[in-house]
């Protein structure tokens, strides 16, 4: 279990009905949140949501459309150079040189922070020791692996020692034990005051943020801790089933009246019941699959996972524009 962050009333991100149009299209549409010091905020979302276009206007890499931001007390749009010089930020395409060796990477980032020559080589060897690199310092980052990347990537996002840390799909393309040294990293960098806000589409990943905004299609449909999540955003019965032909099965489930949803889940399926009370759902699902000649070994009552709020609320969503749609067309 984390601790809490450092501060919790010291706000360093603060947004308010953030809005960036391309064109007719709305990538981001008016969202509002804001986070606190030492907090991980993990923001959560399908590809296409409006995650890296919301994380560059907080950089102030983008001009937003409408609304209004603050990152580490300044405005992200009046302020875009200043922010660039309190904030880390790591996107999800490798952004390091790969003729480059490891140590001439860090030299050439440590010279576009300007840090002072004795800062340059502390800073160096932290890094090198944090990445576990010292022993490839002369090695071309070309030949690194993608953990050994990952981790080169983030020492270099941080030589400066910004107190904000903005992380674009990080992990994406690593293996899980890279993965899991990475948010390492990030717990570490945490617990000494770095608020770091990242963007996933990981599930796991989600269930180590302190606090989440879900966002689709561009809106900010649900925001609080994972738990919060969970209690808030799915009171109904969780039920897991292995069965053979799962996408026949989740055919079959959708149309049962005590069945609010399903999805395929792994190699079986999580279905929603109508209610907090499994039973019935249980009953109906093992006759249904039954009659129709599935084998189903284990049809059980589950503790909803972060991936089946998710999917919830989604399927909500897209559920509340559907009427709309319909009347458009």
């Amino acid at each position: 279990m984390r601790a809490p962050p450092v501060s919790s009333a010291e706000i360093v991100v603060e947004v308010q009905k953030l809005e960036k149009r391309f064109g007719s299209f709305i990538a981001v549409a008016g969202i509002s949140f804001s986070v606190q010091r030492g907090e991980i905020f993990g923001f959560l979302g399908p590809n296409g949501a409006g995650k890296s276009t919301t994380i560059r206007m907080l950089c102030g890499l983008l001009a937003p459309s409408a609304g209004s931001g603050r990152v580490a007390g300044f405005d992200i749009v009046r302020d875009a150079e200043k922010i660039k010089t309190r904030i880390g930020y790591m996107s999800q395409k490798f952004s390091l040189y790969d003729e480059l060796t490891v140590e001439e990477n860090i030299d050439f980032y440590s010279g576009i922070y300007r840090l002072s020559k004795a800062k340059k080589i502390e800073r160096k060897e932290w890094v090198l020791a944090m990445a576990g690199l010292r022993d490839h310092r002369h090695s071309l980052t070309s030949e690194l692996s993608g953990g050994w990347k990952q981790r080169l990537a983030l020492g270099c996002a941080v030589l400066h020692e910004p107190p904000i840390l903005f992380l674009d799909e990080p992990t994406s393309g690593v293996d899980p034990i890279s993965r899991r040294q990475f948010w390492d990293l990030i717990y570490e960098l945490s617990s000494q005051g770095v608020t770091v806000f990242i963007t996933t589409h990981y599930m796991e990943e989600s269930e180590y943020c302190d606090r989440l905004g879900v966002i689709y299609r561009g809106e900010l449909i649900a925001l609080g801790s994972p738990r919060e999540l969970k209690a808030r955003h799915l009171q109904e019965a969780v039920i897991e089933i292995e069965c053979d032909r799962p996408n026949e099965a989740m055919e079959l489930l959708e149309h049962l009246p005590e069945i609010k949803e399903a999805a395929l889940f792994g190699k079986g399926l999580h279905a929603v019941a109508r209610g907090a009370d499994a039973a019935p759902a249980v009953q109906a699902i093992r006759e249904a699959l039954a009659g129709a000649g599935f084998r189903a070994p284990r049809i059980e009552s589950i503790t909803p996972t972060l991936e089946d709020v998710f999917v919830s609320l989604i399927e909500a969503r897209d559920r509340a524009d559907a009427p709309q749609t319909e009347v458009q067309r």
